[in-house]
């Protein structure tokens, strides 16, 4: 499998850092795959022990290869615990997450009120994790030539609810008269609440006459064969296809800034900048292969975020990591 994919933090005590990790490891979809022996490495139990069981995880496709790569290099040591990860699009994890479905729910946005409520009618009670960073990426076409920064006072006037713009021109007099077309993350999906939010004013609020899909190798497909065409998904996933696509710099306010690593991390690539996030429940966390995984994935976030292309967290995430941990620890 292609391992691929990297505003408001959320703190999280270090239970909920352990839930991460174990989330990574699951879901009710594609299989990690395993293999190796148990034990050894840093984190993730002592040598010798044997670890089973099963982990499901879904939720966001941004997430999912974050979790699928702490999937693997857990495995690798506990070759039988059988972790699944599943993408539900972050809205259809919580659901699932919230019905007592999934052990972990992959998320690209906070839990909402509404969704936490379900949760607490349904007696699932979860923590929230911060795993690694990522932004989102505005690409056109890689032939595209005209444009090269949009402010976000123009990705407003395309993506409002009701806009009317379906040329490039109407976009900024000096582009080519050339028809817009737009392709873009469906309404299940975290990205799309982000990108809505921070661009509208109000996640959900959007325009409905684009090419929607879950799947963002759609959205490329879509964007780079069509010479007007426009799109928005995860930075990682630009990254990977920078053969048929150009990521356009976004102006916040305080100047073009391109999408990157050291962008995103710094907190001037905004808005478009996010946190990407793991809900485990507190059931998964006192069970044996979960409490593992999380000790591994939290000793070993840096290779795993690495591993699937995501943004790492920066100094003053890892430090609080860190502290997690240890509360973790203390909690034996």
């Amino acid at each position: 499998m292609n391992i691929s994919t990297s505003l408001r933090r959320a703190k999280a005590p270090l239970a909920l850092t352990a839930a991460v990790m174990l989330a990574a490891t699951a879901c009710g979809g594609a299989d990690a795959g395993s293999d190796g022996g148990s034990g050894g490495g840093s984190g993730g139990g002592s040598a010798g022990d044997k670890l089973s069981g099963s982990i499901k995880v879904d939720g966001s496709s941004t997430v999912a290869p974050l979790s699928t790569a702490a999937a693997q290099l857990f495995q690798a040591q506990h070759s039988g615990v059988k972790v699944t990860v599943g993408t539900s699009g972050t809205g259809g994890g919580f659901e699932k997450f919230c019905n007592g479905e999934t052990d972990i729910s992959d998320a690209s946005r906070p839990i909402k009120d509404e969704e936490a409520a379900n949760c607490e009618k349904n007696g699932v009670k979860f923590e929230q994790f911060s795993v690694a960073n990522d932004g989102l990426s505005v690409v056109v076409p890689k032939e595209n030539d005209f444009a090269e920064c949009l402010t976000v006072e123009q990705l407003n006037k395309i993506w409002a609810p009701g806009s009317k713009v379906n040329n490039w021109k109407q976009v900024d007099p000096k582009f080519p008269d050339l028809k817009l077309e737009l392709f873009g993350p469906g309404t299940d999906s975290g990205t799309f609440d982000y990108f809505t939010e921070v661009v509208n004013g109000d996640g959900g609020a959007s325009r409905t006459d684009y090419s929607p899909s879950e799947d963002d190798n759609v959205i490329i497909q879509g964007v780079s064969g069509s010479k007007g065409g426009m799109g928005y998904f995860g930075l990682s996933y630009y990254e990977e296809n920078k053969d048929k696509l150009k990521a356009l710099k976004i102006d916040g306010g305080g100047g073009c800034v391109e999408p990157s690593v050291e962008t995103v991390q710094n907190g001037t690539y905004t808005p478009l900048g996010r946190p990407l996030f793991i809900y485990p429940t507190t059931a998964t966390l006192e069970r044996k292969e979960g409490e593992a995984f999380v000790e591994y994935y939290v000793e070993n976030h840096a290779e795993i975020a690495t591993k699937a292309q995501f943004v790492p967290l920066n100094s003053e995430q890892e430090a609080e990591l860190k502290k997690d941990l240890e509360a973790l620890k203390a909690q034996k």
